[in-house]
């Protein structure tokens, strides 16, 4: 795989990854919107089905990481780290292009939104917030969420025949709907720093009237945590594999 190739395809597969995941919280949260009001569940298979589209458009020439953690999880796996600065720029970009599809596709409800009496802060549509503002707690959360999602994608990769047959990803996006259920209460399961920063920086820079602040005293944690977390991931997948 060439770096332009793995560049390439990550920002087109993480702009995927982005869109439906965004896409779908802004579905569920903004006024004016046909899907206002659905669950958290819903929130977690968008992002899972984001997941699943994002990976399999990537796959062919990059893999598909679309995941600075799972990036880093897999050069410790393997010992080569050629190109993890490749995969890592193509997912930031990604990441911010798909932020600003997202913010296309809902601009009439993010106008709309500016316009009411009560204005609803749009942060979290674009990155995650937590439910209790807890910096250690927060982090914990991050960095076992992300070991929960790096570990079982390593170990994935040692049931023959998944990889050729591309079912591995398929079992991957269901993997991430189960951390979303499980393990997203607490921070909104970032676990992966390009998926949280790429569109926080998107929600900075973006014309969004009344759009509240990118909380960026917080924004350290779901890119510090999932990056700590995609570490012992690799270290544990060698020591017991």
């Amino acid at each position: 795989m060439s770096n332009g190739d793995v560049f390439v395809d990550e920002i087109i597969g993480t702009a995927i990854l982005i869109l439906f995941g965004a896409g779908v919280v802004a579905a569920v949260v903004l006024n004016h919107s046909k899907a206002k009001g659905a669950s958290w569940v819903v929130i977690t298979f968008g992002w899972g089905f984001g997941v699943l589209a994002g990976a399999y458009a990537a796959a062919p020439l990059s893999g598909g990481h679309l995941n600075p953690a799972v990036t880093i999880g897999v050069a410790i796996a393997t010992g080569d780290w050629d190109q993890v600065p490749v995969y890592i720029a193509g997912q930031m970009v990604g990441a911010f292009l798909g932020a600003i599809l997202c913010w296309l596709v809902y601009f009439a409800q993010f106008q709309a939104n500016a316009e009411e009496e009560t204005v609803q802060p749009t942060l979290g549509i674009f990155s995650t917030t937590p439910a209790i503002r807890n910096p250690v707690a927060n982090l914990i959360t991050e960095i076992i969420a992300t070991m929960g999602l790096v570990l079982p994608i390593l170990a994935f990769g040692l049931t023959k025949g998944l990889g050729e047959s591309g079912t591995a990803i398929l079992i991957v996006s269901c993997l991430v709907v189960g951390i979303g259920l499980s393990l997203g209460g607490p921070t909104g399961y970032a676990s992966n720093p390009a998926r949280d920063l790429g569109p926080r920086i998107a929600h900075a820079l973006l014309p969004i009237r009344n759009k509240g602040t990118s909380d960026w005293s917080y924004a350290w944690i779901p890119v510090v945590g999932p990056l700590i977390g995609g570490a012992p991931a690799g270290i544990v997948f060698n020591a017991a594999f």
